[in-house]
């Protein structure tokens, strides 16, 4: 008699940096991811774990489907988890990956902080719009938000804005369009987060890569 194989743990994961710098978690935990996602047009991976398939989705949708079942646990940036508002989320762990921070840029020639001593009303282009929000509100500026999804660098070389609030890593594509960075609002890294009711349904194979997965954190230097 043929017996059904348990359903898998499913991980979603964003192509890109994240994909690539959650590989030596997996290794640690001897998991393998079997094909390349940037050769394969497959959304679902297989790995050397017959147990275990990765889900390939847009890294601003990782929360959405780990909330709502579609993968059991998941690695988003903390960015992308404060727009989301981590409702429905257990987040164990700070998996230190792929780290950046959000930060304000404006062209070279804009007076940043005169316009902000000033009490001037900026126009700011982003995507992280609650992190934006939240920021200028804190400070006591008065904006307004103009949302986007990509090329952020543009809406203040178009006119579009004043400022633009954004993901910074090494400050490259500021320089490259002659864009500066004047305020760093937060540091971002990575975070493992899990469905709370796979959590329970599927308790031991998903502590059992939440503690791997803390101990390769800690081992690693900061």
């Amino acid at each position: 008699m043929n017996t059904v194989a348990k359903p898998a743990i499913t991980l979603a994961l964003s192509k890109g940096r994240i994909f690539d710098e959650t590989l030596p978690l997996l290794k640690a935990a001897g998991i393998t991811v079997l094909e390349d996602p940037e050769k394969s047009r497959k959304l679902i991976l297989p790995t050397s774990n017959p147990d275990l398939q990765v889900v390939l989705v847009r890294a601003s949708d990782v929360p959405t489907y780990v909330q709502y079942g579609g993968a059991d646990l998941g690695v988003t940036g903390k960015d992308t988890l404060i727009e989301h508002g981590g409702q429905g989320l257990y987040q164990p762990l700070d998996l230190q990956i792929a780290r950046c921070r959000v930060s304000v840029a404006v062209r070279a020639d804009f007076d940043y902080a005169s316009a902000v001593r000033q009490g001037a009303r900026l126009k700011v282009a982003t995507k992280y719009v609650s992190i934006a929000r939240d920021f200028f509100a804190a400070k006591g500026v008065h904006v307004d938000l103009i949302k986007l999804y990509g090329s952020m660098e543009l809406a203040p070389l178009t006119g579009l804005a004043d400022a633009i609030v954004d993901l910074v890593s090494t400050g490259n594509t500021l320089k490259a369009n002659h864009l500066v960075e004047v305020e760093r609002i937060m540091d971002i890294s990575s975070r493992l987060v899990v469905n709370q009711a796979a959590l329970k349904l599927k308790q031991e194979p998903i502590r059992h890569l939440i503690d791997v997965f803390t101990k390769t954190v800690n081992a690693t230097p900061k």
